[in-house]
């Protein structure tokens, strides 16, 4: 039973984020991530909505958290970089950025990495 309560609030909290809702959205997946703390999908879809309420450091550790249960989520790691520019640790963004790239090309992560760079000392 609590698998379709954490599906229910996964889609809830993907709803609320898709809807530019993130603080809404957050309070949906914490419930789904309480619910099954093991699924990567739940924890990036937290980690996206922390983010955009500005939670940075909340976002990181289920962004890592995402990570550490599936090592090949590009978008894992170009949330971590992110989330290491706007703490401004550079080196640790580029890092992270680089490897999203390599995993997949896509220009928006292109574009973070690149600024990631540009802004070396």
């Amino acid at each position: 039973m609590h698998e379709y309560e954490a599906f229910r609030a996964f889609q809830e909290g993907s709803h609320l984020l898709e809807s530019a809702n993130p603080h809404a959205a957050a309070t949906a997946l914490e419930r789904a991530r309480d619910l099954e703390p093991s699924q990567a999908s739940v924890r990036e879809a937290l980690a996206r909505a922390y983010y955009a309420s500005g939670r940075v450091l909340d976002a990181e550790a289920e962004f890592h958290a995402a990570a550490r249960i599936d090592p090949v989520n590009d978008y894992a790691h170009y949330g971590l970089g992110l989330c290491r520019l706007r703490v401004g640790d550079r080196a640790g963004a580029r890092g992270h950025l680089r490897l999203a790239v390599a995993m997949r090309p896509d220009p928006e992560y292109r574009r973070a990495l690149d600024r990631a760079i540009a802004d070396r000392p």
